[in-house]
């Protein structure tokens, strides 16, 4: 049972991480400078300024509906916002590629994983992308999500750790 959600998660982890790292190899693409992403000023969706610094500042598009609290990482899709009081562990990782700009991103919360996957549910829904995967093996629960036209899609892993808070990966491509 362990070993099949290993391979699970190693799939939602692996994959989306070679196409933006693969991405990263062409030399028309322009990956990001995580060293300058990460004094940007983070704004939440009420435009109070968030605690965490490693965020970056405010989209411009409203692909889906704005959350209370949820930090908005620059040059990413609405739908691939840090959850609400999520706590970034690190500079997102971005890289544009064939299917549109995307990136990863890792944070915590004290959120559980089930609450995590509805808020990221409803913004994809919102954003025109369809569910094209999920799982819920013990702690951890995973959501997958594309829209097929423009190639944009969502991926969220959330495992809820024993004494300490959720630990959330969220990846994307924000399509063309």
């Amino acid at each position: 049972m362990k070993r099949s959600l290993a391979a699970v998660v190693a799939l939602l982890t692996v994959a989306p991480l070679t196409a933006v790292s693969l991405s990263a190899c062409d030399p028309k693409t322009k990956a990001s400078d995580a060293h300058a992403e990460a004094p940007a000023a983070a704004e939440t969706g009420t435009g109070a300024p968030a605690a965490d610094d490693h965020a970056a500042s405010t989209a411009t598009s409203s692909e889906a509906p704005a959350a209370e609290g949820a930090v908005r990482i620059a040059n990413a899709p609405d739908f691939a916002a840090v959850y609400p009081g999520g706590q970034v562990e690190s500079p997102p990782t971005t890289a544009d590629g064939p299917s549109g700009p995307g990136g990863l991103v890792t944070f915590k919360t004290e959120a559980r994983p089930e609450a995590i996957i509805a808020f990221y549910k409803q913004r994809a829904e919102a954003a025109g992308l369809a569910p094209v995967m999920s799982l819920n093996q013990g702690d951890t629960v995973a959501f997958g999500a594309a829209e097929a036209s423009n190639g944009a899609t969502l991926q969220v892993v959330a495992t809820a750790m024993e004494k300490a808070p959720t630990s959330v990966q969220l990846t994307w491509s924000a399509g063309q």
